[in-house]
């Protein structure tokens, strides 16, 4: 049975040591780092990283990194892998894909990356459970490695214009709001309102016809927490914003 690890605003929505030692038993074999992440936009630092490599090194645990949104980490550290670790390599499996960083999303394109004994195992299955991924798709991954960086470091830098801005925004409307330093969502408290998220999303919608996720969709710790993705216009950005502060004012 999968065993959920809730993560706070106070820790930044990051994965911490303790928190995992304190799920840790006997039965475990695998641990998911979702990260940079989805819903929160959260990151993990090297630092949080290596004080969990230092947990699990001495052990049988196996690590899933689901890394898609690695090349959208804004700031100077850039984005880290665990598998980049000493002693972690030879544990984790990597998967990403080509939906995120290169906007080809309905492609259905990904790929994973790890120790050679695991990756043969998941081809014996995978090659019975799926044909192969569409050729369109693969000439379009092809390209995009060899031609895209630099499409990725100019949407990446106007990622992080609107998420500067759509942070300020939740933040003048007097939403508490962590500063995501990844992916392309920001996950502001709506507790305040009175409302549950499922209730705030509802009303909102159907009052201001502006679409959030309530943060419960992801988990029960997402109580309280609405998820709102930067992956539109500023103009749109700009225009969801009064919206939701005309919103939250007729809430009074």
């Amino acid at each position: 049975m999968p065993v959920a690890i809730p993560t706070y605003a106070k820790d930044d929505f990051r994965l911490t040591a303790e928190a995992v030692r304190s799920r840790i038993t006997e039965k475990t074999k695998l641990l998911i780092l979702p990260y940079p992440n989805n819903p929160t936009g959260a990151i993990m630092a090297k630092k949080d990283l290596e004080e969990i490599a230092a947990l699990l090194r001495n052990t049988g645990i196996m690590i899933l990194s689901d890394e898609i949104y690695a090349e959208l980490t804004y700031g100077d550290a850039g984005h880290a892998s665990i598998a980049s670790l000493p002693g972690m390599a030879e544990r984790t499996v990597i998967v990403g894909g080509f939906s995120k960083c290169y906007s080809m999303t309905g492609w259905r394109l990904g790929y994973a990356v790890g120790p050679e004994p695991v990756i043969g195992q998941m081809t014996k299955i995978h090659q019975y459970a799926i044909m192969s991924a569409p050729t369109t798709a693969q000439y379009a991954a092809v390209q995009a490695l060899k031609n895209g960086d630099e499409d990725i470091r100019s949407m990446r830098e106007e990622y992080d214009m609107r998420r500067r801005y759509i942070v300020d925004g939740f933040r003048h409307i007097g939403f508490d709001c962590f500063e995501p330093m990844g992916a392309f969502y920001c996950f502001p408290y709506i507790g305040g309102t009175g409302l549950s998220s499922a209730e705030f999303c509802e009303r909102l919608i159907k009052e201001e016809k502006v679409a959030v996720v309530p943060g419960t969709a992801f988990g029960e710790s997402g109580e309280g927490f609405v998820r709102v993705s930067y992956c539109y216009s500023s103009g749109h950005i700009k225009e969801a914003l009064r919206r939701i502060e005309r919103f939250k004012k007729n809430l009074r």
